[in-house]
């Protein structure tokens, strides 16, 4: 299972190129708000998770997102995840609840994502 951790830049190609491995046109992401770093691929965003846990990341900084590479790039990330249900951060639901979350989350995608 392909699962990279971005810490710098990645292409919207390799990201589609690491998608194929169980997904067309999505891939499943998993952002730490905190280190503004990512982990792409898997097939579920708890493998994902479970490699920025491993690589010094907190549950309570980590954040489940799909990226759909056919939408515009204002409304390619979709902010829904079983990893996203935290009850003891508020976020009751598999989406994420706080805008200021999610707006975290766009930047860090924006910045480490280029065409």
């Amino acid at each position: 299972m392909i699962i990279k951790i971005v810490t710098d830049k990645i292409s919207k190609a390799e990201l589609e190129e690491i998608a194929k491995e169980f997904f067309i046109g999505m891939i499943k992401v998993v952002v730490d708000v905190k280190k503004e770093i990512m982990a792409v691929g898997g097939e579920l965003h708890v493998d994902a998770n479970q490699v920025l846990i491993e690589n010094g990341s907190k549950q309570q900084d980590i954040w489940g997102i799909s990226i759909y590479f056919s939408k515009p790039a204002e409304d390619w990330i979709e902010f829904f995840s079983l990893i996203n249900i935290r009850p003891k951060e508020k976020n009751f639901s598999q989406d994420i609840e706080s805008r200021e979350i999610r707006e975290k989350i766009k930047n860090i995608v924006n910045k480490l994502v280029v065409e």
